[in-house]
């Protein structure tokens, strides 16, 4: 007797159905992404039990008649593709031709549609796989579709269902997610007889996003085309306070996807000025050439293959590093009818003392006392990039922050066209100080001042290993150490930009930066996070004077960097005040 059977077509079905549909949510992405690509402009969703008890997506798009009607609850049956070669070049949201019978093999199924220019509509239910009835009935244009007690046949797979809440939690995310891609939809969505979302048909992506998530100040645009590619978008600023993780809505060709390459870019381009782990709010259309993604790598459509993976994940982690690097930069354009000469400055060259007046600067040069006419340094803003880091070069035209005084010896007050400016000065002299840092390293090791005494210093036995595991990337920064014994290790050398009393505290903060550094992580990410611990230590604290000329080189060293609105741990430099705050405070609008 042979031990091999063919399963029934309904057992088939259900098995198959595990793939396509995991949970109400994913009911509701096959029937709404169906109904788009009918044509559909508006599109009403209803749940209830957070889609366990019943999930309704009435659309007012093409329709099938009688005959399509029937076909579409057959397996492999569709009317996206002909022939294989289409695969190559997939142009709709759906093509598989699996969604609709995998749906109707675990429920309890309505389908009611009328096509364009029929006098009746047809219905359909289906339960749990076979077909119960087929009617002519009267119908709007357009097509509805009604699941009822999903999983009711599989209560294996119903009991791993989430609470109500918490399913409809996940409704709402995919079509929040589908409104943000398809702008000239109208969608709403009703759960429990409670309107949750309501988004009209609007005219572009912002007027969308503004319908969805409100008046967002702090999402930055970001616009790029290379290598065949188109990445627009809006992503969080570097100085945005919100939470750590936010959310991520990344769509290929306008499809919802998942792919770690562009999550991966996402990370990549935060990091090179930040330290700070994160997972920003994100919301990326990526245009590309059709027969240069596949899209048929999974049921759920949800994942992607790129031909070209390296050159994607490029494109997008520079498209997001020159949003963030053209975002916050200090400017001043003042205007002609400006009756008062504003004092202006220029860039100098100098370094921090660390001899018997320590941390204060000294000039290299001269200063122009303020008044005079400004002139552009010619090394204010390098061109040259290093270490996968680029710093912004400021417009010729464009003058500086004007420093106008300290406010209790931490945070310099300065003025500019918009308005007035606070910058928290250890936390700018940091971003000063990190990029320099990184550029350098690009031409070899710093350098470094050989210690006369070695620094013996007791560390714990994971900063021991973290300290002497990294002691080459220390090299390279300045540092010399090594291990002397099992608790203690030996500093002969520091950076010059360091000062001697400082190592200590900046060995041991560095420890603590390596210890959750993975050990397999790249020499890059190593080198930024010693970079970003010795140029907070190297920089000027809070609760020191600062003159003037030191106030306005930090403003104009800050002017030139590529990334001048968070130190590279993620802190805020500035907050501003703008002019029309200023003038609605004084009821001056």
């Amino acid at each position: 007797m042979s031990r091999i059977t063919r399963l029934s077509p309904e057992l088939a079905n259900q098995i198959a159905a595990g793939e396509v549909v995991e949970r109400p949510a994913s009911v509701v992405k096959e029937l709404v992404e169906n109904a788009i690509d009918a044509g559909a402009r508006r599109l009403a969703i209803h749940i209830e039990l957070g889609g366990k008890k019943q999930v309704r997506v009435e659309d007012d798009g093409d329709g099938m008649d009688p005959e399509d009607a029937r076909l579409a609850i057959e397996r492999h049956a569709t009317s996206k593709i002909r022939r294989a070669d289409d695969l190559a070049a997939i142009t709709t949201l759906g093509f598989r031709g699996e969604a609709l019978p995998s749906i109707a093999s675990v429920s309890h199924f309505l389908l009611r549609t009328r096509g364009a220019g029929q006098d009746s509509g047809t219905e359909i239910r289906v339960n749990g796989g076979a077909v119960a009835s087929i009617a002519e009935v009267g119908a709007a244009q357009g097509t509805v579709v009604q699941v009822d007690d999903l999983f009711y046949n599989l209560p294996a797979r119903r009991k791993f269902l989430k609470s109500d809440s918490a399913e409809s939690a996940q409704v709402s995310r995919i079509v929040t997610q589908l409104s943000l891609a398809y702008s000239e939809v109208g969608f709403s969505l009703t759960s429990g007889g409670r309107k949750v979302l309501a988004y009209p048909p609007a005219g572009s992506f912002v007027d969308r996003l503004y319908q969805v998530y409100g008046d967002r100040t702090d999402l930055i645009e970001v616009k790029k085309e290379a290598g065949g590619l188109r990445v627009t978008g809006y992503v969080a600023a570097l100085a945005d306070h919100g939470p750590t993780r936010g959310p991520q809505n990344v769509f290929i060709n306008r499809r919802v996807v998942k792919d770690r390459t562009i999550a991966h870019a996402i990370i990549d381009a935060y990091s090179v000025a930040s330290i700070k782990e994160r997972s920003p709010e994100v919301h990326l259309f990526i245009e590309m050439p059709l027969e240069a993604v596949d899209v048929n790598v999974h049921p759920t459509k949800a994942e992607v293959r790129f031909r070209d993976q390296s050159l994607v994940h490029e494109v997008v982690r520079r498209a997001l590093m020159d949003a963030l690097g053209q975002t916050g930069v200090p400017q001043l354009q003042l205007r002609p009818e400006n009756a008062f000469q504003s004092p202006v400055v220029m860039s100098i060259p100098g370094m921090l003392s660390s001899g018997a007046y320590p941390n204060r600067w000294v000039p290299d040069t001269v200063r122009p006392m303020p008044g005079t006419t400004y002139v552009p340094s010619e090394t204010a803003a390098p061109s040259h990039v290093a270490s996968g880091f680029s710093r912004a070069t400021p417009t010729p035209d464009i003058r500086p922050m004007i420093p106008l005084g300290q406010f209790r010896d931490t945070f310099i007050i300065a003025v500019d066209d918009e308005g007035v400016v606070i910058i928290d000065q250890h936390v700018a002299h940091e971003r000063v100080l990190f990029e320099r840092v990184m550029e350098r390293l690009a031409g070899g090791p710093l350098e470094s001042q050989r210690l006369l005494v070695a620094l013996i210093i007791d560390v714990a036995p994971s900063a021991h290993q973290a300290l002497v595991g990294r002691a080459a990337e220390l090299e390279r920064l300045g540092f010399e150490i090594e291990g002397f014994g099992p608790g203690t290790i030996k500093v002969s050398a520091v950076p010059a930009l360091l000062k001697t009393e400082d190592s200590s505290k900046a060995l041991l903060a560095l420890a603590e930066d390596l210890e959750g550094l993975d050990r397999g992580a790249q020499v890059q990410d190593a080198l930024q996070r010693i970079a970003a611990t010795t140029a907070c230590h190297a920089a000027v604290k809070a609760n020191y004077p600062l003159t003037y000329e030191k106030m306005a080189h930090i403003l104009d060293e800050l002017r030139a960097t590529a990334y001048s609105t968070v130190c590279p741990h993620g802190r805020p430099v500035m907050l501003r005040l703008t002019r029309r705050e200023i003038e609605k405070n004084f009821d001056r609008i």
